[in-house]
């Protein structure tokens, strides 16, 4: 098995951890790093709904999603400087809304609105996959806190299960896990992968940079995933068991 320009096998993880609990004044909050690559995730929790959902008991989950000027080797403009959101952020943001809404009944979180803020502070690969993995610690910690001051019922179970992401590529014919920039950058195939901690897809990205993949190299792909995703669920599950939040 080929070992990687950082020293780890093909199937490897970065390392990864997870800081619950990072910002002192959202409802929820989780500081994420994967390897190099680092995202602060905070939770907003507001009880109301927008007006298209009033009235239908149901809660809204929603995310946004942005990068610091200096999150990368130079630095680039605030989009908010800009005047304009550029269309890799909305994606991004829309990703990890989906990814969060796939794991949320919304009857049960009530007619309550919780906001992911992901923000990028150092990028080296996988900013998406890591954003949609520690938001969903941030997440849970903040419907622990809508129970907690009664706006969610106490038997109520808004998560119906985890969500994580990771990166894989295929380098110099090679499939990979968990891809650091300068793997992303000459991949052969890059691909970002959403799953549940019971082992459901949500969201599957792939891209033939180069030569394009088949069949095989799919599920191999797909494979690797799966399994970073059960390393992931686990970090995600010791990293709220140890702030009280129920996961």
């Amino acid at each position: 098995m080929t070992t990687r320009a950082d020293g780890r096998a093909a199937d490897q993880l970065r390392e990864v951890t997870i800081e619950k609990g990072w910002s002192a004044q959202a409802e929820g909050s989780a500081l994420v790093s994967f390897g190099g690559t680092k995202v602060l995730c905070t939770a907003s929790f507001t009880n109301g709904v927008p007006r298209w959902l009033t009235g239908k008991g149901k809660g809204w989950v929603t995310a946004e999603y942005a990068m610091l000027p200096r999150a990368t080797n130079s630095r680039n403009d605030r989009e908010s400087v800009k005047g304009k959101i550029g269309g890799r952020t909305h994606e991004i943001s829309r990703l990890i809304g989906r990814s969060l809404r796939a794991v949320v009944d919304t009857k049960a979180l009530g007619e309550n609105t919780i906001v992911l803020d992901c923000d990028v502070l150092q990028a080296d690969g996988g900013t998406r996959t890591a954003a949609i993995t520690g938001a969903y610690v941030a997440l849970a910690e903040a419907i622990e806190w809508g129970r907690a001051n009664r706006f969610i019922g106490q038997k109520a179970v808004p998560l119906i299960d985890s969500v994580s992401a990771v990166s894989v590529g295929i380098i110099d014919g090679e499939p990979m896990l968990d891809l650091a920039y300068v793997e992303d950058v000459r991949a052969e195939t890059d691909m970002n992968v959403v799953v549940t901690g019971r082992g459901l897809f949500v969201e599957v990205q792939g891209t033939a940079e180069g030569a394009p993949f088949d069949r095989s190299e799919l599920n191999s792909l797909l494979d690797l995933a799966l399994a970073g995703a059960v390393d992931l669920s686990r970090i995600q599950t010791e990293t709220l068991e140890a702030t009280g939040a129920d996961s």
